[in-house]
């Protein structure tokens, strides 16, 4: 295939392969999303709560995985990432979305029931408190709406400018657009920086205040960057078999894209290893409590069910991609790929599992055993269905790469 067929092949051909329907995929969220709402008439409330904060965290780390994905291929310049930089452009519409599917915690939270997951959003319970006392100024109601209200505002406010730029460039051609994203990388990436690290200790490290780790911000960073490499080299396969990328996303891409992933497999291991290793070592009360919840039960002193989550997490999340991705070979097989990527999201989610559900406790003061609920499995798919909406929508509506970048050659020619 030739350089300008191929650029052809990769913009809105005559009739393009039939995708997935967005209008499916808008009903089937709506549908799961309000299904999710059954467990709240059952007298399950806070258990979806729980799972609804999992199933939007889920996303939105993807999604501000693949927002860091295109800022440092813009900031590096990068030639081999352009053919990739337009899918993941696409999927960067879904947070205005994210920040609606948000929303609800955040109200429920402070006008219904303030002790269903940030427990120091009920200023009677934690007046006394000392710990709080000395976070007020962080950990307060009007800090946390005007926070959300920053970091998804900078996401969108970023996403938006690097969608427009791009997207603007397949008319005229301008290098100025190429330009303009690099300038808002070299400033979006420390902002995003900075957000997702203050979304992570608001969203997940509060829910347990007593407990801090400056090291929190880079582990969510990590898992994000992971999840995002392994969520795109699935999305990219797909459009490719479906005839989309076909002869544009080739193997050097995902052989990259596995390079990728194995450097941040080791990061996410250095950065969690470090974490564990620091407290442990510290021996102080106040940081070790946090894993004492997710090893033992605290009146007995026997092995929770959340001990082999933590197992489960060591192997799933290091060992085994590691190995895996030193396999060259392994990097350049679409079903292996999938595979392993289906397992990183996977374990990704688990990881959420375990970071979040242990706050939940019981009368006893032991973590809730680790369990899978339905209220999970409907709020998961019915965020992710609205957001795939949003993204076949913007997919149809653009090209499918962007074939007026000056690097869309070079990204087309891209060898091993």
């Amino acid at each position: 295939m030739s350089i300008s067929h191929a650029a052809t092949a990769g913009s809105v051909p005559a009739e393009r392969p039939k995708l997935v329907s967005p209008g499916t995929l808008l009903v089937g969220g709506i549908g799961l999303a309000a299904l999710t709402l059954v467990g709240v008439f059952l007298g399950d409330g806070q258990r979806v709560a729980f799972s609804w904060l999992i199933a939007v965290t889920f996303w939105t780390a993807i999604s501000i995985g693949a927002l860091m994905l295109v800022m440092i291929h813009h900031i590096f310049d990068a030639g081999w990432s352009t053919v990739i930089r337009r899918t993941l452009e696409h999927w960067l519409g879904v947070f205005p979305l994210l920040a609606l599917a948000f929303a609800p915690l955040v109200l429920v939270s402070l006008f219904v029931d303030a002790d269903v997951l940030w427990k120091w959003l009920d200023h009677d319970r934690v007046a006394s408190d000392i710990l709080w006392t000395k976070k007020s100024a962080f950990l307060n109601p009007t800090a946390f709406v005007i926070a959300n209200v920053v970091f998804f505002g900078i996401f969108i406010w970023l996403s938006t400018r690097l969608r427009r730029h791009s997207f603007a460039q397949d008319e005229d051609g301008s290098v100025e657009h190429t330009m303009s994203n690099r300038r808002t990388a070299a400033f979006g990436i420390p902002l995003a920086a900075m957000s997702l690290t203050f979304a992570a200790f608001y969203w997940l490290m509060s829910l347990e205040f007593h407990w801090f780790s400056t090291m929190y911000g880079v582990w969510f960073f990590a898992g994000s960057m992971r999840a995002a490499l392994a969520f795109t080299a699935i999305l990219c396969i797909y459009l490719a078999n479906r005839g989309v990328l076909d002869g544009i996303f080739r193997i050097p891409h995902l052989l990259n894209l596995g390079n990728i992933m194995l450097a941040f497999t080791v990061f996410w291991a250095y950065i969690s290893f470090s974490q564990y290793f620091l407290i442990w070592n510290a021996n102080i009360p106040e940081e070790t409590f946090w894993y004492n919840l997710r090893e033992l039960n605290l009146g007995t002193g026997e092995r929770n069910s959340w001990w082999y989550v933590g197992l489960f997490l060591l192997f799933g999340h290091f060992f085994l991609p590691f190995f895996f991705f030193l396999g060259h070979g392994n990097k350049k097989k679409h079903s292996r790929m999938v595979a392993v990527c289906s397992w990183i999201l996977l374990v990704q989610l688990v990881d959420l599992y375990y970071n979040i559900l242990p706050t939940k406790k019981l009368e006893s003061g032991d973590a809730i055993p680790f369990s899978v609920s339905p209220w999970d499995v409907t709020a998961l798919l019915g965020v992710g269905a609205l957001c795939f909406w949003q993204f076949f929508r913007s997919f149809a509506r653009t090209r499918c790469i962007p074939i007026r970048d000056p690097r869309i050659v070079e990204s087309l020619q891209l060898h091993e």
